[in-house]
């Protein structure tokens, strides 16, 4: 696929909301779509959505932390509203790292926060483990996949505190390969309704089902949130944790799908780790408590 490059829109938003400029960039396989909201003397915080396949419009909670620094974020290639290539070859951790490392060169981040949930800290954790820390002042990781076989095991954990009869539907459905049939997939949203997304909120309007790219999450991960099929089927950089000298911030909810005993083991293997766990969310952060995600944030990252 082939988009020319589009330069950057200012817009002017009501008054009291930060400034926003968006546009195209292209990087390794296509054009991605960012937005940078914000002004002022902080160093910036460049934002990962999660998926693989997901968009960034559930970042639009985070519009307190522009007031003093400039917040990044942006689409995925082949996901909201990004070019979407055919090529499945495209669906590559290195290729995401490669595709972050474009959008930071070419927005001059020389310096920046960054933070990823979800699979959006998979890819976080992956770019600072490839890269190096050089200009990168902190690491969020937000409800984070840094180990499959850990997410699985924790899946299977949840997974127990559901209905015996929603538990047999998932079962026979995996055992029978028809994780596409309407009975699994509303036993499916039994498990998100307590683990990934515990309140309705207020949709969002940029936020299309469209956006969502189910053909990258199901090459890249698989059929749903606990039955890992695909390419990030044995991710783990838990054994690399170590390496990550900068200041790390941990955070999951509550009820999170990634468990928090398992991101306090996280914390014991990163040098000086902050560990909050974020009350009554489940996976959603922002979308479940975010007055308590914001402030975590906040006091987590410096003025300037």
């Amino acid at each position: 696929m082939t988009v020319r490059l589009v330069s950057f829109l200012v817009l002017f938003l009501p008054v009291g909301l930060a400034e926003r400029r968006e546009g195209f960039l292209e990087v390794p396989g296509g054009p991605v779509w960012y937005r940078v909201s914000g002004e002022g003397p902080g160093v910036p915080l460049v934002v990962l959505h999660g998926g693989p396949g997901g968009t960034s419009c559930s970042f639009a909670a985070l519009a307190p932390l522009t007031v003093g620094r400039r917040v990044v974020i942006y689409d995925q290639l082949g996901s909201g509203r990004s070019g979407r290539p055919a090529d499945r070859g495209l669906w590559r951790v290195e290729r995401f790292v490669e595709e972050l490392h474009a959008v930071r060169q070419k927005l001059g981040l020389k310096r920046m926060h960054l933070m990823g949930h979800s699979w959006g800290a998979s890819l976080a954790a992956a770019y600072v483990l490839s890269k190096g820390t050089k200009g990168i002042e902190s690491l969020t990781l937000a409800s984070p996949l840094l180990s499959t076989p850990d997410w699985i095991r924790d899946a299977e954990e949840l997974r127990k505190q559901l209905p015996e009869t929603v538990q047999a539907a998932l079962r026979k459905h995996e055992s029978a390969g028809t994780t596409d049939s309407a009975e699994y997939r509303a036993a499916e949203r039994e498990y998100t309704r307590r683990f990934v997304r515990r309140k309705a909120g207020t949709p969002n309007p940029e936020c299309v089902d469209s956006a969502f790219n189910r053909v990258i999450y199901e090459q890249m991960w698989g059929p749903s949130e606990f039955h890992a099929t695909g390419s990030l089927k044995s991710f783990d950089v838990t054994g690399r944790l170590r390496e990550l000298r900068l200041p790390v911030l941990l955070m999951v909810g509550e009820f999170d799908e990634a468990r928090p005993a398992t991101a306090a083991r996280y914390q014991q293997l990163i040098p000086g780790a902050k560990l909050t766990v974020i009350p009554g969310a489940a996976h959603s952060l922002l979308n479940d408590n975010p007055e308590g995600t914001l402030k975590v944030l906040t006091d987590f990252l410096p003025a300037k």
